[in-house]
């Protein structure tokens, strides 16, 4: 995959490290002394770096004897002292121990759980910056991997990125004898406690504090991955714009005791709270939601708008977490698709159908694929919602039901593309360049995949035109592009 995570630091090390090497420390030296002959450098040498840029997941970027040496938290122009902690045949990684020379763009994180939660990686900066260095990352992609030129793209940032995340998904674990809540540290299992989210819609937080007073009341046991023993495995809250909310408890067995005992403790909370619903996942598994689900209390779905069309919201369903920028970004998508009332429309991944439901009103008629049964279940549901009936969905997976749809005649004018992070198979590719369509929407939340595959298409007539990064995921190294492919 391109964006594999070694593999990017591999790639990036690789295109500029002209067969150079780490050196050791000898008594008495430390390796910023210069290069030393002997054996390779090893784990906890220290040496003073100074950080050239970023990489892909906002790390700082180092040299040393011309070997990338990827260190977390430090900015450009940035020196400071580092300890390696990992070293491999093209790249090194180390970690941050002191700064010696601060960068302006360097701001306090705002979070107390900053750096031990895994949540968001860029709260060292400020917002200004880690907009700019999410959009040189779109061109440094296309340049680098996609082999095309392009000027740095817009950024839609957000004027408070804070409280965006109308999602929160929270483990469940036991730590010295006390049920907690939180998120995992990075690349690891280890719960770290938090008090409260910054990046969640506050129902969420009021939601989830509640949630975890209680079920401590209860002395319910917390789920344990390792012996597959406990109950409770993580809490779910979602709210809309609205500030209707949806509990979700995801439960290592068939029934939470005293339930409505715990319903009646989170209708306490918050006055806002429409459905909580018990979740079973009895699988030794890290996918959070199970098969079975039961409504505790209250409606079903809640509802959200955006650009006009109202989406059900079930508790797995797909919805984009930042509800304002996932607005501003299917503008853009509609801005790209300029659409003309007697035009066809593939929207292909279509999801729950938001995209193909808010162009409908702008085009004849709308196709949308998608392989996940119960998101085209959604899709229908919400054209019905809607009364929408120029649209039709197929549940099958895109490499397939394109090429069937295009070989059967369909020839949409525009196809809006929305892949999972991996990006396009070359069948779908394929079938769009057969298609020939007056444009190509691409939406992605990987501008590695994304140039990747818009290199392809420049192999099949096409040019890239127009494209607009969207902040989706603020305080995190996460990038949404929209991409406008058009004929030559």
């Amino acid at each position: 995959m391109e964006d594999d995570m070694g593999g990017a630091y591999k790639r990036f090390a690789e295109g500029r490290n002209e067969g150079a090497r780490l050196y050791p420390r000898d008594a008495g030296q430390t390796l910023s002394q210069g290069p030393l002959i002997g054996r390779l450098m090893q784990k906890n040498d220290t040496a003073t770096l100074t950080c050239d840029n970023l990489g892909s997941q906002m790390e700082g970027v180092c040299r040393l004897n011309g070997m990338a040496v990827f260190v977390t938290g430090m900015l450009p122009g940035e020196t400071g002292r580092v300890v390696i902690t990992k070293t491999l045949k093209t790249h090194a990684f180390g970690r941050l121990l002191a700064l010696e020379t601060i960068s302006h763009e360097r701001q306090d994180p705002p979070c107390s759980h900053y750096r031990r939660c895994g949540g968001c990686s860029c709260l060292h900066m400020r917002y200004e910056a880690v907009l700019n260095q999410k959009a040189r990352h779109i061109a440094d992609c296309f340049r680098r991997i996609g082999g095309i030129e392009t000027d740095i793209p817009a950024m839609a940032g957000m004027a408070h990125p804070f409280h965006y995340r109308n999602k929160m998904a929270l483990p469940c674990r036991d730590i010295a004898g006390t049920l907690r809540m939180g998120f995992f540290a990075p690349r690891s299992h280890d719960l770290i406690p938090i008090r409260q989210c910054l990046m969640s819609r506050e129902p969420g937080n009021v939601l989830k504090t509640a949630a975890e007073s209680w079920l401590q009341n209860a002395g319910l046991p917390a789920y344990h991955d390792v012996t597959h023993t406990g109950l409770l495995r993580h809490i779910v809250t979602r709210v809309n714009r609205k500030g209707e909310a949806m509990v979700i408890l995801v439960v290592n067995g068939a029934e939470l005791p005293h339930s409505v005992s715990f319903v009646r403790a989170l209708k306490e909370s918050y006055q806002g709270l429409t459905s909580v619903w018990l979740n079973i996942n009895d699988r030794r598994t890290n996918v959070i939601f199970g098969a079975g689900q039961r409504l505790l209390y209250g409606v079903p779905t809640i509802t959200e708008t955006l650009c006009g069309i109202k989406l059900s919201i079930s508790p797995q369903s797909f919805f984009q977490i930042n509800t304002q920028q996932a607005e501003r970004l299917f503008r853009i998508m509609m801005e790209f698709c300029a659409p003309s009332i007697g035009e066809s429309l593939a929207d292909v991944y279509c999801g729950a159908g938001a995209i193909a439901l808010i162009m409908a009103g702008k085009v004849r008629e709308v196709l949308g694929i998608e392989a996940d049964a119960r998101a085209v279940a959604d899709a229908r549901e919400n054209a019905r919602l809607n009364g929408i009936s120029n649209v039709r969905f197929i549940a099958a997976k895109a490499e397939q039901a394109l090429p069937d749809a295009v070989k059967s005649g369909f020839r949409p004018d525009i196809v809006v593309l929305d892949p999972p992070r991996k990006g396009l198979e070359q069948a779908v590719i394929e079938a769009v360049a057969q298609a020939a369509p007056k444009r190509v929407v691409y939406i992605s939340c990987s501008p590695a995949t994304q140039s990747r595959d818009a290199r392809h298409f420049l192999s099949k007539g096409y040019r890239v035109t127009r494209m607009s990064g969207v902040d989706m995921f603020c305080w995190t190294d996460s990038i949404e592009n929209v991409l406008l492919l058009e004929p030559v």
